[in-house]
């Protein structure tokens, strides 16, 4: 591993960084010294973790395919519980989705002695792991201390330990995401649902999605659900997504509806030159049984909803003086509003003219 701080303490004290083959050494110590040696590296937390790894630690979480090494448990264990649990999922999704650029509670690499024994290998926690290497009254010049790094959230094996690595990623064939191509006009609400290209082979996928000439007004849930959103950058026009399904295990059907976006054109053109996916924030990618695929989207008929009447969720809600109230019209007409209380009681009643698309009411 390239990169990593190593602190030797004790008689001497001193400090230096592995180069690309993952070596340190501290020449001319003192003999009969006490020493201690700690490896430390917390950087780029992201490097090596995707999507396919929350499929892997959901199939260990639900008992359908356990993580076969103490070093992969210890990897899944992202918020450092010393158990592996849905919460770990969480915390790794969130930095796939850049609402997090870092692990709360947890370094992005460890190190654990590389001659230390699991006493239970399925349960590495079941007493401390060191992850220093000390040594008393050292009696020779050359002291070995070696140990197995671990990248947090990586139970693949797909990090780049160092700048020799290569990126091994063999991206076999490609999943689109599917949508109408429709005309977009000026100020128009549009939702649009969006569908996948043979779904049902599909353990999930990740990716940004890209607007341009829209902007996004909500987003509907459906298979995908909230927490497979990310929102950072959507001042932006851009979206982080990761998604799996929940065993890991493609159980969906071709027809099913993964989300659908309520947007409003800010420019006249084709929702094909309005919506795209690229690796911005979010590496896109899909995952059909254990090959990696590309993602894509392409555009076809009969899944967007054009301007229709909606009536959205009033916000802030609940409310104590002043609440908004937004509505999308298909067309320019006029329009009632009424405001009643829980008992039907009719409170308040508001008409005007208003324009076709998205409108707001305070």
């Amino acid at each position: 591993v390239e990169g990593v701080e190593v602190n030797l303490n004790g008689l001497v004290d001193n400090m230096m960084v592995t180069g690309t083959d993952g070596t340190y050494s501290f020449n001319n110590l003192p003999l009969g010294g006490d020493y201690s040696i700690t490896p430390y590296l917390n950087a780029n937390p992201l490097n090596g973790v995707t999507t396919f790894d929350l499929i892997k630690i959901s199939q260990h979480v639900l008992n359908v395919e356990v993580l076969d090494s103490p070093y992969k448990l210890i990897a899944a264990d992202a918020n450092r519980s010393n158990t592996v649990t849905t919460l770990d999922l969480i915390q790794i999704r969130k930095l796939i989705l850049n609402i997090t650029t870092e692990f709360p509670n947890n370094t992005s690499w460890r190190f654990v002695d590389a001659d230390h024994d699991f006493s239970d290998w399925t349960n590495p926690w079941a007493e401390a792991f060191p992850e220093l290497i000390s040594e008393n009254d050292l009696a020779t010049d050359l002291l070995d201390a070696d140990f197995v790094g671990i990248k947090i959230g990586d139970v693949n094996g797909s990090v780049q330990a160092n700048a020799l690595a290569s990126d091994d990623r063999n991206l076999e064939g490609i999943f689109h995401l599917q949508a109408e191509d429709i005309a977009l006009k000026t100020g128009n609400t549009y939702t649009v649902a969006i569908t996948g290209e043979n779904l049902s082979q599909i353990k999930g996928y990740q990716g940004t999605l890209q607007l341009e000439g829209a902007e996004l007004i909500d987003i509907e849930y459906a298979i995908a659900e909230q927490g497979n959103f990310g929102l950072p950058f959507v001042d932006q026009g851009l979206i982080t997504m990761s998604w799996n399904s929940r065993d890991g295990l493609p159980s969906i059907s071709n027809d099913d509806v993964l989300f659908s976006l309520v947007i409003r054109a800010t420019d006249n053109r084709q929702l094909s030159e309005a919506l795209s996916i690229n690796d911005r924030y979010t590496i896109s990618e899909s995952y059909r049984g254990d090959q990696t695929t590309e993602l894509g989207i392409t555009f076809t008929d009969g899944l967007a909803i054009g301007p229709v009447f909606e009536l959205y969720q009033n916000s802030p809600n609940p409310f104590r003086e002043n609440t908004l109230i937004s509505f999308n019209l298909p067309q320019d007409s006029k329009a009632t509003l009424t405001i009643s209380d829980a008992s039907g009681q009719v409170l308040q009643i508001i008409r005007g003219e208003y324009a076709a698309g998205y409108n707001t009411i305070n």
